[in-house]
């Protein structure tokens, strides 16, 4: 799952930058700053997949 979202934050970001115009100059803290907040994104969702699969995976009665 976390490579998915990974997959998709990718894709979302290259979509974004094909928007911009390709004359701008000097946009290179712009897609830092965007690459950051995917990575940061992709990051969180994986993080709550993870506790939540725990969290099941520790409620499981074996007795």
């Amino acid at each position: 799952m976390y490579w998915q979202v990974t997959i998709i934050a990718v894709y979302i970001r290259s979509h974004l930058n094909s928007l911009v115009s390709r004359d701008e100059e000097g946009s290179v803290v712009e897609k830092v700053i965007l690459t950051a907040i995917f990575a940061a994104l992709a990051i969180a969702v994986g993080a709550i997949i993870v506790a939540k699969v725990t969290a099941k995976a520790n409620s499981i009665n074996l007795n």
